[in-house]
């Protein structure tokens, strides 16, 4: 196997992701607003590589309706507007998978996808998922997508009480491209908090879906209902971004119909 092991994250990994979604240091503050606050840190302009952190405060979905939202692959087809294809490879281990997942990016940018080693663990009563970009030899690039880099990107959900949660995103992601600045302003400005408003939309209706469907199936909970065949890790290798093809779209103006929905979106907020 080419390049560094593939490992499934351990407890330290899990509990260092904690404590750089709850540290402040280094985070430049872009947006509060609505009990939604957004920070973001630039780590290379020249490459649009930078991360971003959003923290939403629920006080009518409880920490548990937030993680099967979150886990639920058929509801995220239903309410993730963005999605284009998302799917699972396989299982590592009963916390840890591989899954595909493709999204539309604002126009005129390319659309992107990613390949990603996903886990998951309770930690009392918060949880914690989250991913980073591998590579699996029957998913290569695709001609008509760009294959971006999660380096790391997950969720901290922590209990507030009974029906009451706080849900941190964190992402570090390669977009694979040096996009321009608007892309990223347009991120921690509008589409991060957009983001969370339609995580928090779609906790709120999860209940009455998933009693339309297939209502005990929840394999994140439940690992002997887990569907997927086994792949081992040795299949797998470290996804590095400067492999991969590296798309300039820096001089790409934002399309006169983005900012028409975007006025039209700030409106009705």
């Amino acid at each position: 196997m080419s390049g560094e092991d593939v490992l499934i994250p351990d407890d330290r990994a899990f509990s260092n992701f904690k404590n750089e979604c709850n540290s402040e240091d280094g985070w430049n503050l872009t947006y509060n607003k609505s009990g939604i606050t957004v920070w973001i840190q630039i780590l290379e302009e020249e490459k649009s590589l930078h991360k971003i952190k959003c923290r939403m405060v629920c006080k009518d979905v409880g920490a548990e309706t937030m993680y099967d939202v979150l886990h639920d692959i058929e509801y995220r087809r239903k309410w993730d507007a963005n999605v284009i294809e998302t799917f699972d490879i396989g299982k590592l281990t009963v916390n840890a998978d591989v899954g595909y997942y493709s999204w539309k990016c604002p126009k005129p940018l390319k659309n992107r996808d990613v390949i990603t080693l996903r886990s998951w663990l309770p930690m009392g009563n918060d949880y914690i998922i989250m991913n980073y970009s591998v590579k699996h030899p029957k998913y290569p690039p695709k001609k008509d997508m760009v294959r971006a880099v999660s380096i790391q990107t997950g969720y901290l959900i922590q209990y507030n009480g009974p029906s009451s949660c706080t849900l941190t995103y964190l992402a570090q992601v390669d977009p694979r491209g040096s996009l321009p600045k608007w892309v990223v302003n347009k991120s921690s400005q509008f589409l991060a908090p957009k983001a969370m408003k339609k995580i928090y939309k779609a906790c709120v209706k999860y209940r009455e879906w998933k009693q339309r469907h297939s209502p005990g199936y929840k394999p994140w909970l439940f690992p002997e209902q887990n569907p997927l065949s086994s792949i081992p890790l040795s299949e797998l290798s470290i996804q590095h971004a400067d492999s991969l093809e590296n798309i300039d779209e820096s001089g790409v103006s934002e399309s006169k119909d983005d900012r028409a929905d975007l006025s039209d979106d700030e409106a009705a907020n």
